[in-house]
């Protein structure tokens, strides 16, 4: 049996100094240590990752305040308020008192989100190049070679969902610009051999939250778009050098109003990239491996389901793991199968769910869980 390889889905826990001198430079204070500091901060997380055993790694997003929203500082446009919190969300509405708790968790510092009041264009070419340069330093110095390297951008959809439009016309010409925008960022990393993953969990996320009063097939429409619109962006790059995220939120809640993935599968497979990250383990997702029985998975895609789960401190136990990745391997191959995290352990630089030595220990049991499951082999 093939060894089964292993990742994770990007963002992991940033040093507490760290992440209040991202909140000071996203509030827009001058932060001139910030740039030694997270040369320091990626070191040593790549370095961590590769003793651990991670295959394929990353800078852990140690520059960037959140997945989605580091872009405004990237691209023009962005100014006001998206309102983002104030949208209709049915588990909010169908549990209170949940809803009571997570308001109450919530850091509203964390996601600033300003809402698109003018044309989006680059302003800042050379963000992702210093980006690029700081993680493959980092891998130098722990040996480890550039191949295994990844870094995940925000796609045209996930911005659309975090910055509201209030300059285009339509959400489609929106799209549009935001992939015009963001079409150099991708083509750097994947230029610099570097796996590109693109964060897509609006593909998913965005049907129970900015978009919970259309129907399933409205939704469709409208995860087509965002998919079309990434497409048009990497129409450049190789579908191999590439792989994208999709989830349902990174975060403990309900989740009863989630998507299923089988009314969705379809229109993430018209996405280029060749890799699909999707969650895998939590309790309202760890079914749906079996998807995959009723779907073939084109012969030039692979899967990176997470096993692991973002939202708890349990330590799931390496047989655990092997079983999880087991029953994706028994239908895609193991060949196609590369364990992951359901989401990252560091969404947003000053929320993490996950203390980070349990983030660690996770990682542990997705290597030893991964070797497990290489040496039972496959019937």
């Amino acid at each position: 049996m093939a060894r089964i390889r292993t990742t994770h889905t990007g963002s992991l826990p940033r040093p507490g100094d760290l992440a209040d001198l991202l909140t000071a430079h996203d509030g827009g204070e001058a932060v001139p240590e910030l740039a030694t500091r997270v040369r320091e901060a990626v070191n040593d997380v790549v370095r961590r990752q590769s003793d651990v055993g991670i295959d394929v790694l990353n800078d852990g997003e140690m520059g960037k305040i959140g997945y989605a929203t580091y872009v405004k500082q990237r691209l023009t446009g962005f100014g006001g308020e998206s309102q983002w919190a104030s949208r209709r969300r049915p588990e909010l509405e169908d549990h209170p008192d949940w809803a009571e708790r997570w308001a109450a968790r919530l850091d509203r510092r964390a996601i600033t989100a300003p809402a698109c009041t003018a044309d989006v264009r680059l302003a800042d070419p050379d963000a992702v190049l210093r980006d690029i340069a700081t993680v493959k330093d980092a891998a130098d110095a722990a040996g480890v070679s550039h191949d295994r390297l990844f870094m995940s951008a925000a796609s045209p959809g996930v911005i659309a969902h975090f910055f509201g439009n209030q300059h285009y016309p339509t959400r489609e010409t929106f799209l549009a610009a935001l992939a015009d925008a963001m079409r150099s960022e991708y083509e750097a990393i994947a230029a610099a051999g570097i796996t590109l993953q693109v964060d897509c969990p609006d593909l998913a996320m965005s049907r129970h939250s900015v978009f919970a009063d259309l129907t399933v097939d409205q939704f469709r429409r409208e995860a087509a778009l965002s998919v079309e619109a990434l497409n048009h962006a990497v129409a450049n790059i190789p579908a191999e050098r590439m792989r994208l995220h999709v989830c349902w939120g990174n975060y403990e809640g309900p989740h009863d109003h989630d998507l299923a993935l089988r009314d969705i599968v379809d229109v993430i497979l018209r996405a280029k990239p060749a890799g699909i990250s999707i969650e895998g383990c939590n309790p309202r997702h760890g079914h749906e491996w079996r998807v995959w029985e009723d779907v073939p998975l084109p012969d030039d895609r692979y899967l990176v389901p997470g096993v692991i789960d973002s939202t708890n401190n349990y330590v799931e136990h390496p047989e655990l793991v092997a079983q999880r990745l087991l029953s994706y391997a028994r239908i895609v191959g193991p060949d196609r199968v590369v364990g992951g995290s359901d989401c990252g352990f560091g969404t947003f630089a000053t929320t993490a769910t996950v203390v980070p030595s349990v983030t660690w220990a996770k990682m542990r049991s997705l290597v030893d869980g991964a070797r497990l499951a290489s040496e039972a082999g496959l019937p």
